[in-house]
């Protein structure tokens, strides 16, 4: 059995976070582990609170999980700031992490801000290197790159910015585009669209979470970069396309489908 590691912040309303990448994990048949870098309080409404874990405490976990089972694929959601990135980057290298995907967790869906802004620098310089890629959804890929992104020409410059200060693999999601949800994947100087109709649904709370973590499986199940998106793809427009439909606000998908 693969052994997939989530970093990341919980969601106590189970849509997004921890919660949502282990339900992913377990949907893929593989073992999921977890290293939670903040408590939230949120639900489908809004994120009402946020607690941070001590960085010696997620230096402890990380130590727990690498020392005795390795991860096959690890994900990297949330990590608040810049004290935590450090230690996650220290241990990445320590333990030679292997198919390390980033989703650059900046701002939740209901506008609460889940990166501190003196952290965005410490992002780019000490995690994004060692990624071996990375998911930001356009609003994340502007701050990454310094420019507007409207279009898909935009999307294309964008991604080629982040990708040469990274070093890496850059994955922007489309899904705030107005006509469509198509991503974009550059990859060593070449651009590969993922064509996809949107899903005509409003729950699509944890969708970058869900998204980046069956990337993850599907690295460590062994399948190309450009393969493991695509069975993501799939993936993901089914749990939106069930048409679960949970909560007062934007609702979560069905892992489970």
């Amino acid at each position: 059995m693969k052994t997939i590691l989530s970093i990341a912040g919980s969601d106590c309303s189970g849509g997004a976070g921890i919660q949502a990448d282990i339900k992913t994990i377990t949907a893929h048949k593989q073992y999921a582990m977890s290293v939670i870098t903040a408590l939230t309080a949120q639900n489908t409404t809004g994120v009402w609170g946020i607690m941070r874990v001590n960085p010696q405490f997620v230096k402890q976990q990380l130590e727990c999980v690498f020392s005795d089972i390795p991860p096959d694929a690890v994900k990297i959601g949330m990590v608040l700031n810049t004290e935590n990135i450090r230690v996650i980057a220290d241990k990445l290298k320590e333990y030679r992490a292997k198919n390390v995907v980033v989703d650059p967790v900046m701002i939740s869906s209901s506008g609460r801000r889940l990166l501190e802004d003196e952290a965005i620098m410490a992002l780019r310089t000490l995690l994004m290197p060692l990624a071996d890629l990375i998911t930001p959804n356009i609003p994340e890929a502007e701050v990454l790159s310094g420019i507007s992104v409207n279009n898909e020409k935009d999307m294309g410059m964008a991604a080629e910015i982040i990708a040469k200060a990274g070093n890496n693999h850059v994955l922007i999601k489309g899904g705030h585009l107005q006509s469509a949800a198509d991503d974009l994947l550059y990859s060593e100087g070449e651009l590969h669209w993922y064509r996809s109709q949107r899903v005509d649904n409003n729950n699509s709370h944890g969708t970058g979470c869900t998204l980046s973590s069956a990337i993850a499986c599907n690295l460590a199940a062994g399948f190309s970069l450009e393969q493991s998106i695509q069975k993501a793809k799939v993936y993901i427009n089914q749990a939106l396309g069930s048409g679960l439909n949970l909560g007062q606000g934007r609702g979560p998908l069905n892992h489970c489908c």
